[in-house]
């Protein structure tokens, strides 16, 4: 394999639940998860000592209690990680500008050019990780090697583990230097490589690969015929270490959304409704805070027994709009029938545009027709009065105001304590 630019892949350990040990350290050392506690909650995030019952990640909470009666569970504070994430992201960017996170706990890193003025990848790697401890109290595990694909996997293999005796700590750091890549790969489980899940394997199996290494023997036109054209070549290339994407900091969102899981199943379209209009709101007002504008409104409905449906509308023109996008997402609420009970909704915006200028449409304008001149009329007034709401809620906080369509809990509920993984008991 060609020799590359050094990459990091840094990835902060069980980082919600770490945050929240560090914030109480009376939890130290005790099994903590992050999640909903409630009949229908969630975990989130495991701490290690969770982990070492077999708890983990999107578990049910009921079966993660029944497994650790003595798992303390803590409702979440995104506002809190967010703020974290941003100190941890700027210690990053002292060693490079070329920064790409991937979420609020994990980043890649370019350090090609910081090698004069810092150091190696591996000494920029351990400066790092002492940084984070030092600084913010938590502990992270950093991949170094020639690419995206790899850096990732050697952060994976530098990560603490559990057994039936306690979390162990791991190495910490795991380097993959280029001449290395393939016995490093060789004896990994295929469904390391992206893009292996479960239906992948079956397949895979048939041909008798189990390993990385299993996979990077079989020829590419067998893996093409076998999976596609786009997967079979993507699986051959990485197999064999081969990743070409570059770092890309300062990624754009790429959708904003909100969700929420109910204590019970609601049955009636106005009380959907009801929870809609306040997901707008949040959505919509983060929306925009960000500069953005959306083509496309997004809605998901999971039903009481599991049964997921989503639709999907993309307007003429973009917006950020609460009026606007609550009166497109109700639209698509409205043909679907709730009789069954609806565990949980959901509403997202996609197709995201940078700045928040709007065009008129003609059929906005005064003179089109009565519909039309009201709509015309209507509309400037509604964004006026969100802009009014954005700056309330800027200076006194998300608490102070809200849609009176939404109801007053809703006024309160401030889009950082959203509880995608369920309500509490």
């Amino acid at each position: 394999m060609r020799s590359a630019t050094p990459i990091l892949h840094v990835d902060m350990d069980a980082f919600f639940a770490s945050v929240e040990v560090v914030r109480n350290p009376d939890l130290r050392g005790r099994p903590v998860v992050v999640g909903g506690s409630g009949e229908r909650g969630v975990v989130a995030a495991a701490s290690y000592e969770a982990r070492v019952f077999g708890i983990r990640s999107a578990m049910p909470s009921l079966r993660a209690r029944s497994l650790c009666p003595d798992l303390v569970f803590l409702p979440g504070d995104h506002a809190h990680y967010r703020e974290v994430s941003r100190s941890v992201m700027a210690i990053f960017h002292r060693f490079t500008p070329l920064v790409e996170p991937l979420s609020l706990d994990e980043a890649f890193l370019d350090v090609g050019g910081a090698g004069r003025s810092v150091g190696d990848p591996g000494e920029i790697a351990s400066e790092i990780r002492c940084l984070v401890s030092v600084e913010e109290g938590l502990t992270c595990s950093v991949g170094v090697a020639p690419n995206k694909f790899l850096a990732k996997l050697a952060s994976e293999q530098a990560k603490p583990r559990v057994s039936a005796s306690g979390p162990h700590e791991g190495s910490g750091i795991c380097t993959v230097p280029p001449d290395a890549v393939e016995a490093f790969l060789a004896p990994l489980p295929a469904e390391a490589v992206w893009g292996v899940g479960p239906r992948t394997m079956e397949r895979l199996r048939r041909l008798g690969v189990t390993t990385v290494g299993d996979l990077a023997v079989v020829p590419e036109a067998t893996l093409v015929s076998l999976l596609g054209d786009a997967v079979g070549r993507q699986l051959w290339r990485l197999a064999r270490g081969i990743d070409d994407r570059s770092v890309e900091p300062g990624q754009s969102v790429k959708s904003i959304g909100h969700e929420e899981t109910f204590p019970v199943d609601l049955l009636d379209l106005g009380s959907l409704t009801h929870e809609l209009v306040g997901m707008v709101d949040s959505v919509a007002g983060r929306a925009r805070e960000a500069g953005v504008t959306a083509r496309t409104v997004n809605i998901k409905v999971r039903f009481g027994d599991f049964t997921t449906i989503t639709r999907a509308s993309t307007l003429a023109d973009a917006t950020d709009s609460s009026a606007e996008i609550a009166e497109v997402a109700g639209a698509m609420l409205d043909k679907i029938d709730p009789s069954p009970g609806v565990r949980l909704l959901g509403v997202s915006l996609s197709g995201l545009r940078e700045g928040s200028v709007r065009q008129l449409r003609l059929d906005e304008l005064p003179g089109s027709g009565w519909d039309a001149e009201e709509r015309g009329d209507r509309l400037p007034r509604w964004r006026e009065a969100e802009g009014v709401v954005d700056r309330i809620r800027r200076r006194f906080g998300h608490r102070a105001i809200g849609h009176e369509a939404a109801g007053s809990d809703r006024k309160s509920q401030d889009p950082a304590e959203s509880r995608p993984w369920g309500p509490d008991s």
